[in-house]
């Protein structure tokens, strides 16, 4: 990384009432307040704003969701899921915070960021292996 990069920099703004089908690739932080079908990879936050809608999968180092996303997650760091927000489908995170209110449909995975970065599997307990 350059000495003069912001980390968490808001770069690339899919704004309200824009609508986009494709594959995203973005340095920095995106925020989606329109509606977004397709991948989205990006070095660091996703912001899905209260009026956002994405339909498919997003690769992130964070994710916070104010609106609705269907399909897959993969996030490095943390999944923030604010009040009246819609995840529905799987998602892969370390943290995963849940706001009375929001609604969560699907499958979580999560691993400890030690577990993610190695890809180590913790030990079975004795009640594991029966």
């Amino acid at each position: 990384m350059k000495s003069n990069e912001k980390t968490g920099e808001l770069s690339t703004i899919l704004g309200k009432g824009s609508v986009f089908e494709g594959k995203l690739n973005v340095e920095h932080t995106l925020r989606v307040d329109g509606k977004f079908t397709g991948d989205i990879t990006t070095t660091d936050g996703l912001i899905i704003g209260k009026e956002g809608n994405i339909n498919g999968n997003v690769e992130a180092k964070m994710l916070i969701v104010g609106g609705k996303i269907s399909g897959t997650a993969k996030i490095k760091e943390k999944i923030v899921l604010e009040t009246r927000s819609e995840f529905r489908g799987e998602m892969k995170t370390t943290k995963l915070v849940i706001d009375e209110g929001a609604v969560f449909d699907g499958r979580c995975s999560m691993k400890t960021s030690g577990e993610a970065a190695t890809g180590a599997n913790p030990t079975p307990t004795s009640a594991d292996s029966q």
